[in-house]
């Protein structure tokens, strides 16, 4: 009990002690200081830190690490001094992480002049999220099917190669970087805090994220499983324009302050640099076996010749010649998945032969792949083809021959060989193309096409005249050489 009187008057004692001779000295210190005036041991106490506290060395305080990585985001003014910074970020605007080499001269020899891969990930802050983050990350996937938890804003990045992401792994991305050149990765998170919240009824508070980062070197086997260095920081996430709302809000907060109270909390910085912890749980990640590359939607795809007129419809009809077939074998079928444009599940159907795909149902495919890429992928497997705008039915008028079965009637039946073409577009230039692959020739060789009009008038065919063509028409074509050039006129009877 007589220690318990004793410790208030001690810390009176200090107090005034501090108030009486150092007062004016420590003016305005605060302020310069700001996040940098509290120690590692504070962020370690953080409830993500506190199961993993003993993996950290115990001069961590002290240790200059190998990297730093800088987000170039600013951070909260309304932060206490001793509490872990905070930084807003609005969602699908893409932030720059500096990655920075801060070793000594002859640290780390082992990785001068190689390539060091870093794992980024968005994961909770709170332990409540932590043990559910599983079925938190899944609810989040069937209610933005398609989407991505983090992106690298690839264009925008600098120094980083092969990067990659995990169709699994929503909240995950990586890449290799040479710590002797510079590097800057851009990321986009795209869930927002209040997506995590229990009950949505509009102003609720958003639960905060964590940006964590882990760095490994390649071992003896060239894979990259050897831990390096982590480092974090707390984020939340607003919808646009919100996180700049939100800090124009704390900073006004700030403001309104007595000067006694503003001493107590952080200056607001222009950057964040994130904080030593302990390296991601689930290492088991870092693998070497790859994960599949980003999928973007300017890749080019493959379309096998004579489908279509150079200007291809961003939706492309699949052809029907490239139907999966249930003798395919697993190695085909990966071939098939990667020509049609579904190389992000192409993992998740490593072992699935051809019969194995075709036997996948309707709900099984969107279950697996999401309701966008699940419907196109059954359609796919199905062979389904889009319907075209067009069809018009040609006949070429030496193919026209008399049929030598008679009608009850006795006269002879007048048989003729048609062929169909299917138009997209409903352009001259489509129609042009058509005919070329029916005469087997170059489109270049077909200087005009005409139709027959009335009273055996040549008409100029013309986009509009197509898409006024009633669907299934017939036409006999004849040709015509032209006598200026090696080319053909094309006349539709």
């Amino acid at each position: 009990m007589a220690w318990a009187l004793k410790l208030p008057l001690t810390d009176e004692v200090i107090e005034s002690g501090l108030v009486q001779d150092f007062d004016a000295s420590l003016s305005g210190i605060g302020q310069e200081l700001g996040a940098g005036a509290y120690s590692m041991s504070d962020v370690l106490a953080l409830p993500i830190f506190k199961q993993e506290e003993s993996n950290l060395p115990p001069d961590s305080e002290n240790k200059i690490l190998p990297f730093q990585y800088v987000l170039c985001a600013a951070t909260s003014p309304a932060v206490k001094l001793h509490d872990e910074t905070l930084t807003y970020l609005n969602q699908g605007q893409s932030y720059e992480i500096r990655m920075l080499d801060n070793r000594k001269i002859g640290e780390l020899p082992e990785i001068t002049g190689k390539m060091v891969k870093s794992i980024i990930r968005v994961v909770f802050h709170d332990r409540r999220l932590q043990y559910t983050e599983h079925q938190q990350l899944e609810g989040w996937r069937w209610n933005r099917p398609g989407d991505r938890i983090l992106d690298l804003d690839i264009p925008l990045s600098v120094g980083i190669i092969d990067p990659r992401s995990n169709p699994t792994q929503l909240n995950t991305v990586e890449f290799l970087w040479d710590p002797s050149k510079r590097t800057s990765v851009f990321i986009q998170v795209h869930c927002i805090s209040t997506e995590f919240t229990m009950r949505k009824h509009g102003g609720e508070k958003g639960v905060p994220f964590r940006v964590q980062i882990d760095t490994f070197k390649e071992n003896e086997s060239s894979e990259y499983t050897e831990h390096l260095h982590s480092a974090s920081c707390q984020i939340k996430v607003f919808k646009p324009k919100g996180a700049d709302r939100k800090q124009k809000t704390d900073r006004e907060k700030m403001e309104k302050r007595a000067p006694q109270e503003k001493e107590k909390y952080q200056p607001s910085y222009e950057t964040t640099i994130l904080t030593e912890c302990s390296p991601w749980p689930e290492v088991t990640y870092v693998n070497n076996s790859p994960s599949p590359g980003f999928n973007s939607t300017h890749n080019s795809f493959s379309i096998s010749e004579g489908n279509g007129s150079p200007s291809h419809q961003p939706e492309p009809v699949i052809p029907t010649a490239d139907n999966l077939l249930p003798t395919a074998t697993p190695q085909d079928a990966q071939q098939w998945l990667l020509r049609n444009r579904f190389s992000p599940f192409s993992r998740l159907f490593t072992n699935f032969s051809g019969a194995d795909l075709l036997k996948l149902t309707r709900e099984d495919v969107i279950q697996i792949c999401g309701p966008a890429d699940g419907i196109r992928l059954f359609n796919a497997l199905k062979g389904r083809v889009v319907r075209p705008r067009l069809t018009i039915y040609v006949c070429q008028e030496s193919q026209q021959s008399p049929d030598q079965s008679k009608h009850e009637n006795g006269d002879a039946a007048a048989f003729f060989v048609y062929h169909a073409i299917y138009l997209e577009e409903l352009t001259a230039t489509e129609l042009t193309e058509k005919i070329a692959q029916l005469f087997n020739i170059s489109p270049r060789q077909i200087n005009q096409i005409f139709k027959q009009g009335p009273t055996g008038i040549h008409v100029l065919v013309s986009d509009e005249m197509i898409q006024n063509f009633q669907d299934e028409v017939c036409f006999v074509l004849d040709t015509m050489k032209d006598e200026t050039s090696d080319g053909y006129h094309i006349i539709l009877k």
